[in-house]
């Protein structure tokens, strides 16, 4: 309990809210490193993904060798990059880059090679060529898979980022690499505290994208409730004659 006291002392400091080491400036700073990773994963797995969803071909060997790299730990990676002469936050962008292309490249095939083939097979006989079916048909039918994936990627390297502390990175990892360093492992709980807080709001706002992106028509149908409307019985005349 004594940890968990002082990790409410230290989120109640405003000193470690502020400065340069401070949790806004080390949250922006972890943000802004998700973003980049995720970016740098989908610049190489969403075209990827589209030409070989669209030609239905080579989509299953592709998504089984980009899952692969899931047995690379990605702290194997930044010891590796750190070993080459890459450190901090570059080293970071491009080790959880290679963390986000499974799920962007098996969401991306699975959208858009998932499309009904009767609506494809439509579009064709409306004399569409396949540039035009796949930018027209089958690339909006496949946002809500294409954009779960984006989410996917996006939560699973905001919580991985906090590995960047460890190569001299800035993130809110190194408040639970410096409570560590100090033993204040108060700090290490606000640290991790911090990392899950900032991945749930991630994740609901993403969601709420998800919604928003995805067209009307495959979007979910709001839960009707199951109650049965009370009927109003009738109330006769009891006038005498």
């Amino acid at each position: 309990m004594d940890i968990v006291q002082d990790a409410i002392t230290w989120l109640n400091d405003p000193l470690n809210w502020t400065g340069p080491d401070g949790v806004l400036s080390l949250a922006a700073a972890h943000v802004r490193v998700t973003l980049l990773a995720v970016l740098l994963a989908a610049v190489v797995a969403m075209p990827a993904g589209v030409w070989l969803g669209h030609r239905r071909r080579g989509g299953t060997l592709g998504v089984v060798v980009a899952n692969t790299t899931r047995a690379l730990p990605t702290l194997a990676l930044l010891t590796l990059f750190a070993s080459a002469g890459l450190f901090g936050n570059t080293a970071t962008v491009l080790a959880c880059a290679v963390f986000a292309v499974p799920p962007l490249l098996t969401n991306t095939v699975t959208g858009v090679g998932g499309v009904d083939r009767d609506v494809v097979d439509a579009a064709r006989g409306l004399g569409m060529s396949g540039a035009r079916r796949l930018w027209s048909v089958e690339l909006p039918l496949s946002v809500p898979l294409v954009a779960a994936g984006v989410r996917t990627a996006v939560v699973q390297v905001l919580a991985t980022v906090p590995l960047a502390a460890l190569v001299g990175g800035r993130s809110l990892g190194s408040i639970v690499v410096t409570g560590f360093g100090t033993q204040r492992y108060g700090q290490v709980l606000a640290g991790g505290v911090l990392v899950a807080a900032l991945c749930l709001v991630a994740e609901g706002l993403l969601a709420l994208a998800q919604r928003a992106v995805s067209p009307r028509g495959l979007q979910p149908a709001p839960a009707r409730s199951s109650r049965r409307p009370t009927p109003v019985a009738a109330t006769a005349d009891s006038g005498s004659d």
